[in-house]
């Protein structure tokens, strides 16, 4: 119940603060008015007395007078025959404040608030998180701020920082985790990731350092290859980087999810993808078994012709069907490759149509466009 009182008692306090320039604006304006005119009356008598003491003379009084005179008409003019009504527009503002704004704040609360649940202070909340995100980085980062040697604490809250978007929050954690507790592959791997979201996607000279000193601990780390291949096509090495994207493929498990992304930068990089690590056939897009033999009789402007008519074809397919999130990342990331970041541009807007951004599919969307340095502004419209 106190809670509700409170809730009336600042509904009112807004509403007075709202309406009360619309009730005194006439007022004041007419106040300025009289002030004037009674200002210029008694500059009139003041002047009659200044004339029988011999202050000025008759010639100075008259024209000073009728200058005064002049500026007390002008100011009379001004004011109304009779006193004016509000106008109209203020009261239906009035209404607008002291009626629909009330129940309009209502409505929108009982809808997206949550008025039944009970208040708990931070610290209560703090002992008992649940799956609140929120409340569980407030919890680690209060932990650090006592213990900033506690490695394990700086490992677990990295990829949280690093998944709410927090990139430079995930760099300081990802560092200390390592200062403290060691390099890892997967530290390393994330360090990383954390240095390319700040460069836009850019696999910068520091992170593949980094992902080199991750391939010492680890020689098959996919993913550490998979960037360090992505280094060299953004370095426009395309020879190396096919090489490096076939090497992947073939170390690659058959049902590995990162295949069809790999297959797709061999192709790009004018390459065919590998036939014992095929990508769903079912998928549109995708090269079939012809496509690739006939790929590797290509030359490299053929094969790059063929690779820009399997992009379009993809895109068409899209048109047509475009309930297909993996087509969507394929695409975006097809034209960005081929250096079409408007094309890309396009098919982020589009596939952003299907997948909007609330979802899990559209903020995957949102996250490889600012990993490929393809604009977002005006995608989501």
């Amino acid at each position: 119940m106190l809670f509700w009182i409170l809730v009336a008692a600042l509904t009112a306090a807004l509403a007075v603060i709202l309406l009360y320039p619309l009730l005194r604006g006439a007022k004041a304006a007419d106040n300025i008015r009289a002030g004037e005119a009674a200002v210029y009356r008694d500059q009139l008598r003041e002047l009659d007395r200044d004339l029988d003491g011999g202050l000025i003379t008759p010639e100075e009084a008259d024209y000073a007078r009728a200058e005064i005179g002049r500026r007390l008409i002008a100011v009379s003019a001004d004011e109304p025959a009779e006193t004016p009504k509000p106008p109209r527009h203020h009261r239906f503002t009035e209404a607008f404040v002291l009626l629909v704004l009330p129940v309009l704040g209502l409505c929108l609360y009982l809808t997206t608030g949550r008025p039944g649940l009970p208040s708990q202070p931070l610290e209560a909340r703090l002992e008992n998180p649940g799956n609140d995100v929120a409340v569980l980085i407030t919890k680690a980062e209060r932990h650090l701020a006592e213990k900033p040697d506690d490695g394990k604490g700086w490992d677990v809250l990295a990829p949280i920082y690093f998944r709410t978007m927090r990139v430079n929050d995930a760099q300081v954690a990802y560092r200390n985790a390592i200062r403290l507790l060691g390099p890892s592959p997967v530290r390393l791997d994330g360090l990383a990731e954390t240095l390319m979201a700040v460069s836009d996607g850019v696999v910068t000279e520091e992170a593949r350092q980094v992902l080199e000193q991750s391939l010492t601990l680890q020689p098959d780390n996919p993913r550490a290859r998979f960037y360090i291949a992505l280094s060299m096509e953004q370095a426009g090495r395309p020879d190396e980087a096919r090489q490096a994207f076939e090497a992947l493929a073939k170390q690659s498990p058959s049902d590995a999810p990162w295949l069809p992304l790999v297959n797709q930068h061999i192709a790009m990089n004018g390459g065919a993808p590998a036939g014992a690590n095929p990508a769903a056939p079912g998928a549109p897009g995708n090269p079939t078994q012809e496509d690739v033999a006939a790929a590797e009789n290509m030359g490299a402007g053929d094969r790059q012709q063929m690779i820009r008519g399997m992009v379009e074809s993809l895109d068409a397919k899209l048109s047509e069907d475009p309930n297909n999130f993996e087509g969507w990342v394929r695409l975006v990331r097809s034209y960005a490759v081929l250096n079409d970041k408007d094309r890309a541009a396009g098919a982020l807007k589009r596939g952003l149509a299907a997948f909007p951004p609330p979802g899990e599919e559209g903020r995957q969307l949102l996250a490889l466009a600012r990993e490929l340095g393809i604009a977002t502004e005006g995608a989501t419209q």
